[in-house]
Parts: C-alpha cells; structure tokens; sequence
C-alpha cells in the first residue's frame, strides 16, 4: 500500500530532524529492501570484515520513513513507494545472517555487537525516567555509585537529578563524577544487573577530557541557584580542574561572542516566541549585541515584542536561552556557524 500524504506528514512528525546516513547504514538499507533470501545471497559474497561492518550497521539503523529511504536508493524509487519505510533490528541481522553462515561463525559475529547494543538500550531507558524516580532510587545509593550512574545517562537527566538529592550529596556527587577514573568491570555489572537488565560488558570509560566537557554540559543545564552553590565550593576545593571545565562551557552570554552574521543566523532560527523571552532575562551588553546584530526593522520588532510581553518566569528565560545555545552548536556542528573557541577550547 502506498504511503499517503498524511501518513508521509505524520512520519515526519516522528521524525523532525534525520541525521544523516553513513555509507554502510546505505548499504544495509539496500539488504533490507531485498529481503532475507536476496540479501543473505548477496551478503555471501562480502568478506568477514565486511559482514561485521553491514551487521552493525543494520542492528543499529532504526526505523528509516519512506522518504530518506527514496534519496538513497534511486533505483528502486518505485518499489520503496509502494512498500514504505524498512527496519532494521539485531534480529531482522541475526536472521539473515543464520540464512547462509554456520551457527558458529554467526555467534562470533554478533558477539561484539549484542553487547554494545543492549548497554546502550539500558541507559536509553534509564534516562527516560523521571528525575524524581530516578533522585529516590539514588539517594539510598553509595555516593560513588551515584556518580558512577549519573556519568553514564544523559546530561540533561543528570542536571534535573542532582539538585533533588541535597546540597550535601550534590556537591559530594559532582568531585566524585569530576574525579572519576574508570568504573572497575564488576561494580558496573553489579550496577547493571541492580538496574535489572542483561548486560554482558561495561560501558566505555570516559577520558579526564571528555568527563570535563560531560560535566561542563551537564553545568550549563543545571539550575542556576544550583551552580552557584556549587561553584563556591568547587572553585575552593578542585580549582585547578572546576577553572578548566568552565572553560569548556558554553552559555547564553558566550553567544555575544558570535560574528554578527553568526548570531543573526541563530536568532533566524530560533522557534516561537523563544528570542524575546531569553533576551528579556539577559544583561543589557549581551541584550545590546543581539539587537545591534539584527537589521532595523527586525530590531524594532523585536524590540516592540520584548516590551509588550507580560511577565516571564525565570524557568521560562532559562529554557529559551538554553535552545538558543543547543541551536547554536547544532549549527556549529554542521559548520553553518563557528563558536567563539580559542585552539585550547577556551572562550575568548
């Protein structure tokens, strides 16, 4: 059955922003729409290593709607229309695999990939949790196994999570996750296993560098009144590494510091009504940049939003100015925008 306009908006709708594909993930699309017997025939013909490299690929592509489905495989823009989208999965891999290849080699195979896959199902589902559950569950925790935790689900789950657990904790919490070397195997199975979920290895350990940059994510999300009572206390008790992740972030007032054109191209951007309610909580000189950015006319709009808007809530100004500098490293990240970085990511 074709897949009709609404079906094709309503995928899209699941879908806002389609990261782009890599080359096996367009390979492994291919296998799908073969189905098992044309693609187990073909598989047949590839090399060992490059078995692996389609098996991963297809374990871990998803769900791919129609429409990205028909920019990879042109040739078959007809078949694809009237099937609609594919997906992959472990065991839609596993079975073509077991197709043509002894049980053997097939568990060999699969045996690097099983585990990454389901490490990465339990901590995505942990972090869909709610911060409250996930607070209660923690605060009768060792406070390394809290961090051992928090340093391995998302930052924005982490930011909501910590200022539930105490001032005390918090701050114990935060040099234990700032400090933190890698977790030994049998306490993260051990977390695992009590997260009630079949892991078989531990999740890779973050470098000093990156659990630095974790962190200064996870500060730039956290409650302001929270960070300044950390702050404090860290800037006394780890100075050297507290100044070196704060070097690594990235705020609201750091956008100032954009080219114009830059800065122009983020509030171009920016959803709704989100650019007058996170310049309404800014400070005047940083307020001043964005306006001097804008064009005249788009200024004086702005401007005559900003004064007949009511009242906002801080929580309000923090979430708008919190997806202003998300969009801004998304577009950074696409190289549409550059950040203000000096060569040891410093800001300057």
């Amino acid at each position: 059955m074709a897949v009709t306009e609404v079906q094709r908006k309503q995928t899209q709708g699941r879908l806002p922003s389609r990261r782009p594909l890599k080359g096996p993930e367009k390979a492994a699309i291919l296998f799908l729409c073969l189905g098992e017997q044309r693609g187990s025939a073909l598989m047949q013909k590839l090399s060992d290593d490059e078995i692996q490299t389609m098996t991963r690929a297809m374990s871990s592509l998803g769900v791919i709607d129609a429409e990205q489905v028909e920019q990879v495989m042109t040739d078959f823009v007809e078949g694809i229309a009237n099937g609609g989208g594919v997906v992959g999965s472990f065991s839609v891999a596993e079975d073509m695999l077991r197709a043509f290849l002894p049980e053997e080699q097939v568990n060999g195979i699969l045996k690097d990939i099983r585990g990454p896959l389901m490490e990465k199902d339990l901590w995505a589902r942990f972090s869909q949790l709610s911060e409250n559950v996930i607070a209660n569950y923690l605060k009768n925790e060792h406070e390394q196994t809290i961090a051992a935790i928090l340093s391995n689900v998302k930052t924005d789950v982490s930011a909501r999570v910590l200022p539930l657990l105490g001032q005390d904790k918090m701050q114990n919490v935060v040099e234990r996750m700032i400090r933190m070397e890698a977790v030994p195997h049998h306490m993260m199975k051990q977390i695992e296993e009590t997260l009630q979920t079949d892991i078989i290895s531990a999740p890779a350990q973050p470098t000093a560098n990156e659990m630095q940059q974790k962190m200064a994510d996870l500060f730039n999300k956290l409650d302001v009144v929270a960070f300044q009572e950390l702050s404090e206390a860290l800037e006394q008790r780890i100075p050297e590494t507290f100044s070196a992740i704060k070097g690594k972030m990235f705020t609201f007032d750091d956008l100032a510091n954009l080219e114009a054109m830059d800065l122009a191209r983020v509030m171009r951007g920016a959803p709704g009504n989100a650019l007058p309610i996170a310049l309404r909580g800014a400070k005047k000189e940083v307020r001043d940049v964005f306006l001097a950015a804008l064009p005249g006319r788009s200024r004086d709009m702005l401007e005559e939003e900003m004064n007949t808007m009511g009242p906002v809530r801080g929580r309000d100004v923090r979430e708008a100015q919190a997806g202003l500098v998300d969009y801004a490293k998304e577009l950074a990240d696409d190289e549409v925008i550059a950040l203000p970085m000096a060569d040891d990511e410093e800001f300057i």
